[in-house]
């Protein structure tokens, strides 16, 4: 995933994918211990996909960036009669 892609992604959404290419990577390193995986270069794209992920969290601890804050729905005001 390109870096202009993970930048226009909430925390929330960062952290779900950050999780999810955890398991993938995982599930990959279990797989080629014991059998032949279709594709050995998914291993070096997840790898790299989760230093990028890992650097925007990073640059938003640090307040070098800011992330997207995450949509709130909006309220609807009581007016009185």
């Amino acid at each position: 995933m390109k870096v202009f892609e993970l930048r226009e992604k909430t925390r929330e959404e960062l952290d779900d994918l950050l999780n999810g290419y955890h398991k993938d990577i995982f599930n990959l390193k279990l797989r080629r211990s014991t059998q032949e995986i279709p594709n050995p270069l998914r291993l070096r794209i997840l790898r790299r996909d989760i230093a990028r992920i890992k650097t925007i969290l990073r640059e938003d601890e640090m307040g070098t960036r800011k992330l997207l804050e995450a949509k709130k729905p909006k309220q609807k005001s009581k007016k009185g009669k």
